[in-house]
C-alpha cells in the first residue's frame, strides 16, 4: 500500500478497508463514479473507431473510470491505467486525479517524474494525432495547442500535488514536534517532582537529625539527674536540691534551643500559603538554616564535657594540637559528633569512664570518644534509643568528606572515631 499521507495514523480511523476516514471514502467513491460515467461517454466514439459494439465500449470505459476509486492505494496503477487509455481519447479525470495524487503521496520522485514525462508525451502524442488531420489547421497551431493541452492536463495536477504533500508533511513534522515537546515537558515536570520530593526527604532527615542531636542530649542529661535524684532524695537533700536545680538548667536549655529551631522553621516559612509547586519553597528554604545560624563550635566542648561530668560520669578531654580556624560547619559537625557519643554513653554505658580525644593536624580534625565497660555500681537510666545516633553522625562525617568508624573495643567499651578535612567538601 502507498498512502498519500492525507488520513494516516490509528488514531480516530473510521473508513472502511484503505481508506483512514469515511469522508475520504465518499470521496474517492465520488470521483470514481464520476470519471466512470465520463469514460462510458467517451467509450461510445472509441467503439465506432476501433469497431466494437457500442456495450463493449461503454462497460470498458465505465471499468477504467472505475479505477480512479484505488488512487490512495495504488496510485502508480492508476497513472498507469490513464497513460495506457490516453490513445482512446477517455479518463481525462482520471488522469487529471491519479497524476495529483501521485505527486502528493511519498513514492521516490524519480517515479513520480518519470510517470509525468509519460503522461505528458502520451497527452501530446494524442491531441497532436486527433488535430493533424483537422483541413485548415496549419502544422504549428497544431503543436501549440497540443502542447497547451499537454501541459495543461499534467503540470498543474503535479504542481498541486507536489504542493500540499509538501504542506501535508510539514504540518506532520510540527504535531510530532509538538507531541515530542509535550513528552519533555512532562517528562521534565516528572523529575522536578521528584528532586523535589527527594529535597523534602532530605529536609526532613536533617531536621530529624538536628532535633535529635540538640534536644536528645539535654533530656538524656535531664534523666540521668533525676536518676541520681531519685537514689539520693532520702540520704542527700542537699546533692538532691543540686541534682534538681541542674534538672531544671538543663530542661531550660532543652527549652530554648528547641523553641530557636522551630524559630528558624517558622521564619523559613512564607507568610502566605501558597498550594501546588509554590509550597515547596519553604522547604528548599531551609536547606543550610540550621548551619548558617550560630552553632556550637569545639571551643564549646570544655562545657559539653562538664555538663556530663556533672551527670556524675567520670570524662576525661584529651586536646592536641592548635585548632586552625575550620569552618563553621565542619567545628559543627565535630561538635555534634562528640556530643552525640557522649548522651550514648549516659545510655548505654553507665558508670563507665569516657576518653574524649581532639587532635588538630594538618588539615584535617580527627575525635575520637571511647568508653570503657560498665561500671559496677552503674545504674541503668531507662533512656530510650531510636537507633539513629550513629546513622546521624555517620550521614553528617561523610556529608563533609570524613571518616567515620564506629564499634566495640577489646575491653568491652565502644569506641566512636571520626576525621574531618579543614575545609567541607566542595569549599
Amino acid at each position: 500500500m502507498t498512502s498519500t499521507g492525507e488520513e494516516r495514523g490509528g488514531a480516530g480511523r473510521d473508513g472502511p478497508w484503505w481508506w483512514e476516514r469515511r469522508r475520504g471514502a465518499v470521496l474517492d467513491v465520488g470521483l470514481a463514479a464520476v470519471s466512470a460515467v465520463e469514460c462510458a461517454v467517451e467509450g461510445v466514439p472509441f467503439a465506432h473507431e476501433a469497431g466494437l459494439p457500442v456495450p463493449v465500449g461503454v462497460l470498458f470505459g465505465l471499468l477504467v473510470g472505475s479505477t480512479l476509486v484505488l488512487r490512495r492505494r495504488w496510485p502508480i496503477a492508476v497513472v498507469l491505467v490513464g497513460i495506457a487509455v490516453s490513445p482512446a481519447a477517455m479518463g481525462f479525470l482520471l488522469g487529471v486525479v491519479g497524476l495529483y495524487t501521485l505527486a502528493a503521496c511519498e513514492v521516490p520522485r524519480r517515479i513520480t517524474a518519470t510517470l509525468t514525462s509519460m503522461s505528458l508525451l502520451a497527452t501530446l502524442v494524442v491531441m497532436y494525432v486527433r488535430t493533424s488531420g483537422d483541413q485548415g489547421a496549419s502544422q504549428s497551431l497544431v503543436i501549440v495547442l497540443s502542447v497547451f493541452v499537454a501541459v495543461a492536463l499534467t503540470v498543474p495536477p503535479v504542481l498541486l500535488g507536489l504542493y500540499i504533500g509538501a504542506r501535508r508533511r510539514l504540518m506532520e513534522s510540527l504535531q510530532e514536534r509538538a507531541d515530542s515537546l509535550e513528552r519533555e515537558l512532562s517528562l521534565l515536570a516528572d523529575r522536578a517532582e521528584e528532586r523535589a520530593e527527594w529535597a523534602r526527604t532530605e529536609e526532613r532527615t536533617r531536621i530529624a537529625r538536628e532535633m535529635h542531636d540538640v534536644v536528645a542530649h539535654r533530656v538524656s542529661l535531664m534523666v540521668v539527674h533525676a536518676a541520681a535524684l531519685e537514689a539520693v532524695a532520702a540520704k542527700d537533700p542537699e546533692r538532691a536540691a543540686k541534682n534538681a536545680a541542674l534538672v531544671g538548667d538543663m530542661g531550660r536549655q532543652a527549652l530554648t534551643e528547641l523553641r530557636e529551631m522551630l524559630g528558624v522553621l517558622r521564619a523559613a516559612e512564607s507568610p502566605k500559603r501558597v498550594p501546588s509547586a509554590a509550597a515547596r519553597v519553604p522547604v528548599a528554604a531551609l536547606v543550610g538554616s540550621f548551619e548558617d545560624g550560630p552553632g556550637p563550635s569545639l571551643g564549646e566542648l570544655e562545657a559539653l564535657v562538664g555538663q556530663s561530668r556533672a551527670a556524675g560520669m567520670v570524662v576525661e578531654l584529651d586536646v592536641r594540637g592548635a585548632g586552625a580556624g575550620y569552618p563553621a560547619e565542619v567545628e559543627q559537625t565535630a561538635y555534634r559528633v562528640v556530643q552525640e557519643a557522649l548522651t550514648n554513653c549516659h545510655k548505654h554505658a553507665p558508670g563507665a569512664r569516657v576518653v574524649v580525644r581532639l587532635a588538630h593536624r594538618e588539615g584535617e580534625v580527627a575525635m575520637q570518644v571511647e568508653n570503657g565497660p560498665c561500671g559496677a555500681d552503674g545504674v541503668q537510666p531507662g533512656l530510650p534509643s531510636g537507633g539513629n545516633g550513629l546513622v546521624g553522625m555517620r550521614e553528617r562525617v561523610l556529608g563533609l568528606g570524613g571518616v567515620f568508624v564506629s564499634g566495640p573495643t577489646d575491653e568491652g567499651g565502644f569506641k566512636v572515631s571520626a576525621v574531618l578535612p579543614g575545609a567541607p567538601r566542595g569549599g
